[in-house]
């Protein structure tokens, strides 16, 4: 008997050691990813995503720092000259520098997806949180009509509203800022709807606060994580968008330096030019990857 009641008193002291090793574990298993974030600017391909970016808006910035040729003017005698050391990049054929039309047309690729980007984003992110935080008519108008954006191509909804609008830089962009408009929407009305379902949402409904308060300083601010790391993925698509709407010939006119336009303007001399093509593409390629590694790492962060 005294052994049946020793073993009985003991076994809470058992469970309460159960019970801290329970707890103790969630603490070393949260450590373990949040070293790994850490870890992450640290990555060779990461770091190396990160310069490659930084060149490009550092052109886009101080043209001038990088190359002392004209974009535009060409030189006398140097028609379709080869990569050189007097052109690292060899010239086009009207003798301009392309080392340098790649430099100057950074600011027209980079700052045209910059502004399609942040035209969704604000955008999209106002129906979104409407459609979210509205039930019955309102939200049922807006996914109907995000959902006839979506089934529309990307490249046929941009040329048709560029047909509408006109050519032109700012006009392209606007063009790719409103097909991505839908996708932004419908991204952050999912985050909106799973956050306003949670527990601290609903005790700051339950404190008194207001809608616009609620959702001002809680719903909002904890939906755009995900976005912020969607944005930036975007942004190496609205240059592809942008690069190809140049190539096709509604983005910049010439003889602007944009870089689909230099890609559309050399493929006439790919079989005895072939840098007039290289070139600029392999320039779109390395910085939308850059851009995509980037976002990439934000989203991890995010999680």
């Amino acid at each position: 008997m005294t052994n049946f009641y020793t073993a009985d008193l003991h076994r809470p002291l058992e469970h309460a050691d159960a019970l801290e090793s329970l707890s103790a574990q969630p603490a070393r298993e949260d450590a373990r990813p949040l070293a790994r974030r850490f870890s992450l600017p640290f990555r060779p391909s990461l770091l190396l995503a990160i310069f490659i970016l930084t060149v490009a808006v550092l052109w886009a910035l101080f043209p001038g720092v990088f190359t002392s040729y004209s974009p535009v003017e060409g030189l006398p005698g140097q028609h379709l000259k080869a990569p050189s050391a007097a052109h690292i990049l060899g010239t086009d054929a009207l003798g301009r520098d392309l080392f340098a039309r790649i430099v100057y047309g950074s600011i027209h690729s980079l700052s045209g997806a910059l502004a399609a980007v942040g035209i969704a984003l604000v955008i999209g992110t106002v129906l979104g949180v409407l459609a979210g935080s509205l039930d019955g008519r309102i939200e049922t108008v807006i996914m109907r009509i995000v959902d006839v954006m979506l089934s529309i191509p990307d490249l046929l909804l941009s040329l048709s509203i560029i047909v509408l609008l006109g050519f032109g830089t700012v006009n392209a962009a606007i063009a790719v800022g409103c097909t991505l408009i839908a996708k932004f929407a419908r991204l952050v009305r999912s985050e909106v709807v799973t956050i306003r379902r949670s527990d601290y949402v609903e005790a700051a409904f339950g404190s008194g606060g207001t809608f616009v308060r609620v959702l001002w300083r809680h719903i909002l601010p904890n939906s755009l994580t995900s976005v912020i790391a969607f944005a930036a993925l975007q942004s190496g698509w609205a240059i592809l968008q942008l690069s190809t709407l140049g190539f096709l010939g509604y983005g910049a006119p010439p003889p602007t330096p944009e870089w689909g336009l230099l890609i559309a303007e050399g493929r006439n001399y790919i079989a005895t030019a072939w840098w007039l093509t290289t070139a600029p593409g392999l320039v779109v390629v390395l910085v939308v990857i850059s851009i995509n590694r980037i976002s990439r790492s934000i989203a991890e962060i995010g999680k």
